[in-house]
């Protein structure tokens, strides 16, 4: 028999809750990442409004979706149109297919964080000191499994004592430590007479130096597939978590501070590392992308701070511990809540099974850099393991199939007027309900399609 379905108990445990999920490892490193190669402060003004048009439009659509239908991704969108179940199928593939190597980067965190916290901060930034922990046979498995039975214990608790409870206790820790370090990176002293003021002009004077249109298209869309991973949506997230939303809060209101809340961590989170990695490292630096810039540019910028370097390392590992912890959490209730509506499981059975099958794929993309290792093409002349390849087709087709086909949906199926009723139900205003409607209709389609393309190599 299917359980009652719980809610969170007001707008802020919501805000707190979407907002954990939203700032996860996605902002820490690929935000600073793609600042620093598109221009810096060119890069924050495209991503700025895209959050406020692009963003907006498909966040409200996808918690007006939840609260509407009462039900997760796998079910939600055949109940506002029985043609669309589909697009409710693939979204929660996608945070099934992430949820595995999330926590095995999650567990990367987790090693790196005992490390600093346990005065190893040197050794980790020692040369190879990554890969060998990565190809290592037993370690990235155990701190997988440590990680995601953290998360597990979280949502066998449930929406109220397990989701909102840890999201009001690490939000504000979050903002905290992003701040403090934030900060202090602005007051480093690096070498080669590098500051770390020097490294916050080249993150936020836009540089159109050298740039094209190609440049300028290309950033538009590192822009927008950042707010895929920033704002948690077309993977099923914001659908589940605005099931549990009250119908009589002010729904308009609280997408707006989950907006505000992940811009100013998206945004500080640029000032914590380029700033820093720019004093001490230099352009050279700024340019490694992905686990290369957190687990291996960072370790030695806190090397070279000398005894404060370990403090501050651990800080920084807590605080991206944190992230990914709220993070994975989300990603691992959408397809427990989906279990749960489809086939009326009782939440710890269908969390157990969810954590199992989890760990399963999780050992193997551990496995991926050694037993199981190959070297696969990949679009843009690069080749991937096992975690890349998951990491491609999750994030990079099937999230924009999701939200191309929601915004045919509601654009032109259901039609806006849906969302906007459901958002105004209670007498609130809809301040940008122009905007959302061209958008939804116009705008948002063919920006994903144009995404979409340059995903499969189409264009470039």
């Amino acid at each position: 028999m299917a359980e009652k379905r719980n809610s969170f108990s007001g707008s802020i445990g919501f805000v707190l809750a979407a907002a954990g999920s939203a700032v996860g490892l996605g902002n820490i490193w690929r935000f600073p990442y793609l600042a620093a190669k598109d221009g810096g402060g060119l890069f924050l003004v495209v991503y700025l409004i895209l959050a406020v048009t692009f963003g907006f439009t498909m966040l409200i659509t996808e918690i007006a979706i939840g609260r509407k239908t009462k039900q997760s991704a796998l079910t939600a969108y055949g109940r506002l149109h029985k043609k669309s179940g589909w697009i409710g199928v693939v979204a929660t593939i996608v945070p099934f297919m992430i949820m595995p190597y999330y926590c095995v980067i999650g567990g990367w965190v987790l090693k790196y964080c005992v490390a600093f916290c346990t005065g190893q901060g040197a050794a980790a930034a020692g040369e190879g000191y990554f890969t060998n922990f990565i190809t290592d046979y037993a370690q990235p498995p155990v701190f997988t499994f440590i990680f995601l039975g953290i998360v597990a214990v979280v949502i066998i608790a449930g929406v109220n004592k397990g989701i909102e409870s840890i999201s009001k206790i690490l939000m504000p820790v979050l903002l905290v430590f992003v701040l403090a370090i934030a900060i202090f990176s602005l007051t480093i002293q690096g070498s080669e007479g590098r500051t770390g003021l020097d490294g916050l002009k080249i993150y936020l004077i836009p540089s159109l130096e050298g740039k094209d249109f190609g440049d300028v298209f290309s950033t538009v869309m590192d822009a927008m597939g950042q707010l895929f991973y920033s704002i948690s949506v077309a993977m099923g997230i914001m659908v589940t978590y605005g099931s549990y939303y009250k119908d009589n809060s002010n729904l308009v209101k609280s997408v707006n501070h989950v907006e505000i809340f992940d811009t100013i961590v998206a945004f500080l989170a640029g000032i914590m590392i380029i700033p820093a990695v720019y004093a001490f490292l230099g352009e050279d630096g700024l340019q490694q992308a992905g686990p290369g810039l957190m687990f291996i540019a960072l370790p030695k910028v806190f090397q070279s701070m000398g005894a404060m370097g370990s403090v501050v390392g651990a800080v920084f590992f807590i605080m991206v511990f944190v992230a990914a912890l709220t993070s994975a959490i989300s990603i691992m209730e959408v397809v427990v809540a989906s279990i749960i509506d489809k086939l009326g499981w009782e939440r710890k059975k269908a969390a157990i099974l969810e954590a199992v099958v989890g760990l399963v794929i999780g050992i193997v993309i551990c496995l991926g850099y050694n037993v199981f290792y190959f070297e696969c093409p990949m679009p843009g002349n690069k080749t991937g393991q096992l975690l890349d390849i998951f990491d491609y087709l999750s994030n990079n087709i099937f999230m924009p199939v999701v939200a191309i086909g929601t915004c045919i949906l509601i654009g032109w199926i259901v039609k806006p007027k849906t969302i906007i009723d459901e958002a105004t139900k209670n007498g609130e205003k809809f301040g940008r309900k122009t905007l959302y409607i061209v958008m939804i209709k116009y705008v948002a389609p063919v920006l994903l399609f144009a995404l979409l393309l340059g995903s499969l190599g189409i264009i470039r």
